[in-house]
């Protein structure tokens, strides 16, 4: 079933275009979009290793860009917000923002590393009105290290990587979209 999509993406990781799409795709995920950028990037290192640091740049540069187009849609969202929390408790929004100002340093650290969804930590900046140049500081830094760390592994260890992946490549797909899937019930849940 991932076979067709995993060879298609190896297909446009040559295509002239590759770039842009990435970039299209990680500037999305920081903002609006569920996918996260590894579905495109990882494949891409696989099959143009010489480029690997050249397409986490990209990557990591969309990744950014995205994140503060998410932060503007949260900052402009604050008042719908407050209302929306202030309808189930009092002080709800105020709560948020100030322990949001305390420790948003380490959900943008933590959370852009990961694979939950990048675009809950931009809004959430954008909503507590979190220090917007310390915000684009943090997101640089986690999400440089997050795209530039798999692309330096790939690669290094490329040719047993890909062939392990493609071994297993069914596996690898649905083990990503519980991953997923989770990231987002865990963060409506939790």
């Amino acid at each position: 079933m991932f076979r067709a999509m995993y060879d298609w993406v190896l297909r446009m990781a040559h295509h002239r275009h590759a770039l842009r799409s990435l970039a299209a795709v990680s500037f999305a995920e920081s903002s609006f979009f569920p996918v996260p950028p590894d579905v495109m990037m990882v494949p891409m290192v696989l099959a143009r290793r010489d480029q690997a640091y050249k397409i986490a740049a990209v990557c990591t540069l969309a990744s950014v860009v995205g994140g503060m187009f998410g932060y503007a849609i949260g900052y402009f969202l604050t008042d719908v917000a407050r209302t929306m929390l202030e309808f189930f408790r009092h002080n709800a929004f105020d709560d948020f923002t100030a322990a949001y100002n305390k420790y948003g340093w380490a959900l943008i650290l933590v959370k852009g590393l990961t694979p939950i969804p990048f675009k809950l930590v931009t809004i959430a900046s954008g909503l507590s009105h979190y220090p917007f140049a310390l915000f684009v500081l943090l997101a640089t830094i986690t999400r440089g290290v997050r795209f530039f760390l798999v692309a330096a592994l790939l690669k290094r260890y490329g040719e047993p990587v890909q062939a392990f992946i493609e071994e297993r490549l069914n596996l690898f797909a649905w083990g990503f979209l519980v991953l997923l899937i989770g990231g987002f019930a865990a963060v409506a849940y939790l």
